[in-house]
């Protein structure tokens, strides 16, 4: 297959389009710049674009060459919430997302995975969310809510959407694990308020191997979380986490702090969502790291 991959030079990308080569597919990446696309030159069956996927532009000529588009970029969700960081938050994905599906032909057969995220459920509390469970409230909720709906017009134009929302993204070289073991490993770790709120997490090798699932599943359609089957606590976490690496997991940061240091993005890591992969598994998908402690003792 020919495959486009937006926010390709990214933690997720990266690792993406590396198991897509592995598998004998040839992948176009498009990078934010020339620098984040040097590292990829001379690599066989890969191309690196340069763009501003915000903007209309050259790089859209290469969509209807592909039989598959996986749609990865945004900015990280993970900084102080001020108004322009929101703004970039939700242009880098609903104007990217919008002009990959313009480029799309009419009449078009290929597939389109588009992200999204847990955040869809806002504070889901104690309930289970499925695929089947409506949107929350929040910030979170309506940036997924708007990028999900870009995605969709690709089913008018005749494409295959699927929609992965992520889950927190579990992997070695980057992504939450990186920035939250650092004060683990100096024995500063611990709970993020009370702990109890519902912490969804992935393997970084499960999701990219759930990608390559929807790609090859000419059933599926809609939306997949892409969550660990193992729905735990954000204290377990922490203790699992800090057990993992033989440190304590003795101090908690308190709520009242994360809200005065971080604002609206301190409030949103207090809540949490019992995210469970029904649609994944329904359709046959097994877990390689279902488990949490199996997922942490592999990356660490």
């Amino acid at each position: 297959m020919k495959i486009l991959i937006t926010g390709g030079t990214g933690f997720v990308g990266s690792a993406m389009s590396k198991a897509l080569l592995e598998d004998g597919h040839e992948v176009t990446i498009i990078g934010s710049s020339e620098k984040s696309c040097s590292r990829y030159t001379g690599q066989a069956n890969l191309q690196c674009i340069a763009a501003d996927t915000t903007k209309p532009g050259p790089w859209q000529d290469s969509v209807a060459q592909q039989d598959a588009l996986i749609n990865l970029a945004g900015r990280s969700v993970f900084t102080l919430w001020t108004k322009s960081a929101k703004e970039a938050i939700l242009d880098t994905r609903i104007k990217t997302t919008r002009n990959l599906v313009d480029a799309i032909p009419q009449g078009s057969n290929m597939v389109l995975l588009s992200t999204s995220a847990a955040g869809y459920y806002g504070n889901g509390g104690e309930s289970e969310q499925t695929e089947a469970s409506p949107s929350g409230n929040g910030f979170l909720a309506r940036v997924c809510r708007e990028w999900e709906a870009e995605a969709r017009r690709a089913e008018d134009k005749g494409a295959r959407v699927a929609i992965m929302r992520f889950a927190v993204v579990m992997g070695e070289q980057g992504g939450a694990l990186k920035t939250m073991k650092l004060p683990f490993q100096l024995g500063l770790g611990g709970p993020i308020g009370s702990g109890r709120q519902w912490f969804p997490w992935i393997h970084l090798k499960d999701l990219v191997a759930a990608a390559q699932f929807l790609l090859n599943c000419s059933e599926c359609r809609g939306p997949f979380n892409f969550t660990a089957p193992d729905a735990v606590r954000q204290i377990k976490f922490a203790k699992t986490l800090a057990a993992q690496l033989g440190r304590p997991a003795f101090f908690p940061a308190p709520a009242p702090l994360m809200k005065l240091g971080l604002g609206e993005f301190g409030e949103s890591l207090l809540q949490g969502q019992k995210v469970l992969p029904r649609a994944l598994e329904e359709n046959g998908f097994v877990f390689t790291y279902p488990k949490l402690e199996q997922a942490l003792r592999d990356l660490l």
